[in-house]
């Protein structure tokens, strides 16, 4: 019997596999996160720098003369728009963790981790943090942030303290170990496998403008911020003492916010929601317009809501497409048409236009004018659109690390320029 041992071993080992008493082994790839602590962590995460390329482009925000553009977890970059035929790269703020921002008197309202990050541009050239308010958004108990996970066997995650430690990168080594071991990761019962799925479950205005698919929106002297479920709220009327005031609950998978007067309206996967903020302080549910899952912003222009459905993916099941709502009663708001879409993103309203980024089937440019009906005017094609904002005077376009620009023609627009950032 041991002769017969003996022979499979040798056998194996021609294989790479040897053995031992327990049987076959391999080398196998072994994953280890590299740790730093939270607090470090944060503040190396802020800095003002020269302009830097672009790696991820998200959300776009104008204010006054300026343009910001979002590194998706990155940070974002600053636009000098003086000249829109020849905007020009003049900055890039680093802010780890960062999707979204608000600016109100020259200070800008962003997040980090879950913090909420106040930064002063009252000085263009000199721009300077000025607070930091710690879990004001959600709760940083995220210790796996943005970073990619290796090709590996196995992932050892070790003692973790998972309120003071980030995972700033990983250590891969080879290790024998036992064929029976790697195996069993696959066949226990009731136990948690060590894989990335299982923890992926875990004139000059005072205020600017933010796209459709923006999660910061300020009215007056109040900053609502979505999160994943809730609608977190502050009062910014003293930058010195932002308040954090308490949370409201909205639904799971909450992705955008747009206000329409003293209403809300609350994009999510599973639907709009409406809210009252008479009592700003306190928004108040009205009602919600149910729709298959999928991601959705949401614009409205007196009284019809216009939502694009994104389906596939991770955005969900449901069929792309434009959803307009008839919110005349917010009540009872109502499904008035559909109009299929290839995969939209954002969308923006100027006057009787409607302006609608498919994806990569381009910008798409409707007469609204007989709302719920629709007519199409133009479409831009051969780009990605991503996100727009109508200004007084010209639109903002956003898609895959380029800034458009165009400006109102008539009932049409025409390009003005492109900055590849």
């Amino acid at each position: 019997m041991r002769n017969f041992f003996f022979v499979l071993c040798v056998i194996a080992t021609s294989a790479l596999v040897s053995c031992d008493d327990d049987g076959p082994y391999e080398d196998y790839l072994v994953a280890r996160p590299i740790l730093q602590d939270a607090v470090s962590f944060k503040a190396e995460a802020v800095a003002v720098t020269e302009p830097v390329p672009i790696v991820s482009s998200g959300k776009i925000y104008a204010y006054g003369d300026y343009i910001f553009v979002n590194d998706v977890n990155q940070g974002f970059h600053v636009i000098d728009n003086h000249d829109p035929v020849n905007p020009e790269s003049i900055a890039f703020i680093k802010l780890e963790g960062n999707n979204d921002i608000s600016i109100k008197d020259d200070k800008i309202y962003a997040d980090s981790y879950g913090d909420l990050v106040i930064i002063d541009i009252s000085d263009i050239n000199n721009i300077t943090i000025s607070s930091r308010i710690v879990n004001a958004i959600y709760n940083n108990d995220v210790w796996l942030y943005d970073i990619d996970y290796p090709e590996a066997d196995f992932y050892e995650y070790g003692d973790i303290d998972y309120d003071r430690d980030i995972v700033i990168g990983w250590d891969v080594v080879a290790e024998r170990r036992s064929v029976e071991e790697y195996e069993s990761r696959f066949n226990c019962d009731g136990c948690v496998v060590d894989s990335l799925e299982s923890f992926n479950d875990s004139p000059q205005p005072s205020t600017g403008q933010g796209g459709s698919l923006a999660r910061f929106k300020i009215i007056d002297d109040y900053l609502y911020v979505v999160d994943y479920s809730d609608i977190n709220i502050f009062d910014i009327a003293d930058v010195e003492n932002v308040k954090v005031l308490d949370d409201v609950q909205v639904a799971w998978d909450i992705e955008t916010i747009y206000s329409q007067g003293d209403i809300l309206f609350i994009g999510g996967a599973q639907g709009m929601y409406i809210y009252g903020i008479e009592n700003p302080e306190k928004p108040e549910f009205i009602s919600e317009f149910r729709h298959g899952t999928a991601c959705d912003p949401v614009v409205v222009d007196g009284d019809y809501a216009y939502v694009t459905l994104k389906g596939g993916n991770f955005c969900g099941t449901a069929e792309s497409g434009l959803y307009i709502v008839d919110v005349s009663n917010l009540e009872n708001p109502e499904l008035k048409v559909i109009y299929p879409m290839s995969g939209p993103n954002g969308l923006g309203i100027k006057g009787e236009t409607l302006f609608v980024c498919d994806g990569s089937a381009g910008l798409k440019v409707y007469d609204k004018s007989d709302a719920p009906n629709i007519s199409l005017i133009n479409t831009f094609e051969d780009i990605v659109a991503y996100d727009v904002i109508p200004l007084s005077s010209s639109l903002l376009m956003i898609g895959e690390g380029t800034l458009y620009q165009y400006e109102y023609v008539n009932n049409d627009i025409r390009l003005l320029s492109t900055l590849q950032l």
